[in-house]
Formats: structure tokens, sequence, C-alpha cells
């Protein structure tokens, strides 16, 4: 579903992606792992038009998507949640809701709405509330919820588990899960690794822009050099 061969980026004249070979199949989660500042998060933003790819291939569905913008790229179904979350705080759950349909899935929004209702019960109830009242918790899963109405291809979560509490954190990891049985394929962006190991099909170390390790996650967990060397696990 998403083939990317030595995709370069980054910010003005900082080179921050120097040359990702990544791959995606449907149906998969795929984990993108590294510590804080290594660029995952750039990494997302190219694949979601939000910043330049200056050299490189992104393919995503057969098509090639260097080059579009973000809202073309939306519409293709290459559907991004942000870290952070970046839900309006002063608009409703609903409302939040209702603007994820805003560019891709606009006609189905009514179904899509009681789908995401059904994922998180707890959304339901508090449709009326001001999304800014909402627990981190909720607020993750309104992010997740938006991301869905658009009928996504494929999801990129981006550190969806920053700032939860542990408990909450299992939680998240487990919906993310479910939500992969259901056939979504989903690109998991996090610094979390255990945890992101026990769910992936397969996955990414990234370090300092670049790829160092790929593979089954059984393969990371089982290899005391690269748990060493990569994953802080020893």
């Amino acid at each position: 579903m998403l083939e990317v061969e030595g995709l370069k980026g980054g910010y003005g004249a900082v080179e921050v992606l120097r040359g990702i070979d990544l791959d995606i199949a449907s149906g998969e989660i795929v984990a993108l792992l590294g510590s804080n500042g290594v660029g995952k998060t750039t990494f997302a933003a190219a694949l979601s038009g939000l910043i330049p790819c200056r050299q490189g291939s992104v393919r995503f569905d057969g098509r090639q998507i260097n080059g579009l913008g973000a809202r073309a790229i939306v519409d293709l179904g290459l559907i991004q949640v942000p870290e952070g979350r970046h839900i309006f705080p002063n608009l409703t759950v609903l409302e939040n809701l209702e603007l994820g349909a805003y560019c891709r899935g606009r006609a189905n929004r009514p179904d899509n709405i009681d789908k995401v209702a059904d994922i998180f019960p707890r959304l339901r109830e508090r449709f009326g509330q001001k999304a800014g009242t909402l627990s981190g918790g909720e607020q993750q899963m309104l992010a997740i919820g938006r991301g869905m109405m658009a009928e996504p291809k494929l999801l990129i979560l981006d550190e969806p588990s920053i700032g939860l509490s542990p408990l909450l954190v299992e939680e998240m990891f487990a919906l993310i899960s479910r939500l992969n049985a259901t056939g979504l394929t989903i690109l998991l962006v996090e610094q979390n690794v255990l945890q992101s190991l026990e769910i992936a099909s397969r996955a990414f170390v990234m370090e300092n822009g670049e790829i160092r390790l790929s593979g089954r996650p059984a393969e990371m967990m089982n290899d005391p050099e690269l748990q060493r060397s990569y994953l802080g696990l020893a």
C-alpha cells in the first residue's frame, strides 16, 4: 500500500530525513520506532504532504504522491492523526468528528459518526461537551475518531500514547489492535517500543533521520545487541 524509497526532506537548510526506505502492505500495523528528535514526525509530515519531499519516491496505493498537496493526499485516503492531538477545544466532540469528514467521507458522515461512537462509547456520551474539557485519553480517542471519519485506507498515528497514564496506554494499544483487526492499515509512529512491538506486524527503527533496523517484532525483541543499541530494553 505504501512504498517509500530514498526519501529525503527537512526544514530550510536542515536535512532531517536522509534517505528513508520503508514499505507497508495492506492490512499491516507497521511501527516506526525511535527516540524523540530522530525524524519520525518529520517523516509522517512528508508522507502527508505537509513538508516537501526533496528527493526519493513515495507511492501510495499504486500512485506516486510526491509533490501532491496535503488536501490531495487526504482525498486519496492517507490520513494522519498528529502528535499532540490538535483537536478543536472550543468545539463540541460531535463538531470535531464532523470536521474529520470535511475533505473525505462527507457523504457517509452520519453512518461514520455512528461507527466511531461504537468504537469509542465514551465519545457518544460526550457529543455535546466541549472537546477541551475532555481528559487526555478522551482527547486522544477523539483525535483518532476524527481521523476515522475520513475513511482512511492508511491511518498514520503519531505518538498516540504520549502523555497518557500507564492504564490508558494499555487501553490505547488494545484499541489500535482492534482497529487493525477490522482491516485498517496503520503506520504507528511511537517511542513506546515494547507495546508497539507487541501489536505490530513489522517494525522499523529510525536514528538520525535514517532507518537503522527493520524486521519482525520477535526478531527485535530477542536480539540482545539490538535491544542494547537501539531499543533501550536491556
